[in-house]
């Protein structure tokens, strides 16, 4: 399925992301309540399953809130019109409260501290996020270099690897692997990959010591 990733905390449940996938991997999980979206960026491969929020607005009673950058805000409003209709919203569409973020967003959801991270999705900057010492990073080219202090003491690092080829928006996984050794966390997992990437039988044993590629409903301990 389309990467995405639930983090879970003492009873507060985040999404990063909200792809095509989006109903059939909370169905997969069980996941009954959800607590927020974090959105990395724009493209319908982590966004255009939003309408898929209204079983929890549904059974919460309330809004769905949703962070995301005011571009992706906006590409939001447009795709989703139905959804912000200011007057006659159509009963039953998604309740969805945008909240602003961009790269140096601090805050704090459940009592758990989220920091924004700015990566370069080729020339397009999005966001990853840290959640205390677990980072997690997608569709990235490259980190900008003011943003590496954010990647200071991180024990697990959830990083895209596309596939083995140079590609001009995302990482291959020679880059991939490079970015992990100067990051130099303890352990890192390989996600947002196509299926050029090859078999995991053939991939994995090659990948150096703590790197592991990551899979459909992984479990990676904050």
């Amino acid at each position: 399925m389309r990467t995405a990733a639930l983090v879970q905390w003492d009873g507060t449940r985040v999404a990063i992301d909200i792809g095509p996938d989006f109903r059939q991997q909370m169905l997969r999980a069980r996941i009954d309540r959800l607590d927020g979206v974090l959105i990395t960026h724009e493209h319908n491969d982590h966004v255009i399953g939003l309408d898929e929020v209204r079983p929890f607005n549904f059974a919460q009673s309330s809004d769905m809130p949703v962070y995301a950058l005011p571009r992706v805000q906006k590409e939001l409003m447009k795709r989703f019109a139905y959804v912000f209709e200011a007057e006659n919203k159509y009963p039953g569409a998604p309740m969805v409260r945008l909240h602003h973020l961009d790269a140096q967003s601090e805050f704090i959801l459940g009592g758990l501290p989220i920091r924004a991270i700015e990566v370069m999705h080729g020339r397009l900057p999005i966001l990853g996020f840290r959640f205390g010492d677990v980072a997690y990073l997608t569709d990235m080219l490259y980190l900008p270099s003011q943003e590496k202090e954010k990647l200071k003491g991180v024990r697990r690092l959830i990083v895209s690897a596309l596939h083995h080829s140079a590609h001009h928006a995302h990482m291959n996984l020679k880059q991939a692997l490079a970015f992990i050794d100067d990051v130099k966390p303890e352990e890192a997992y390989l996600i947002h990959m196509s299926h050029r990437m090859g078999c995991y039988r053939d991939i994995q044993p090659e990948l150096p010591k703590g790197v592991q590629l990551g899979f459909d409903g992984q479990v990676i301990p904050l």
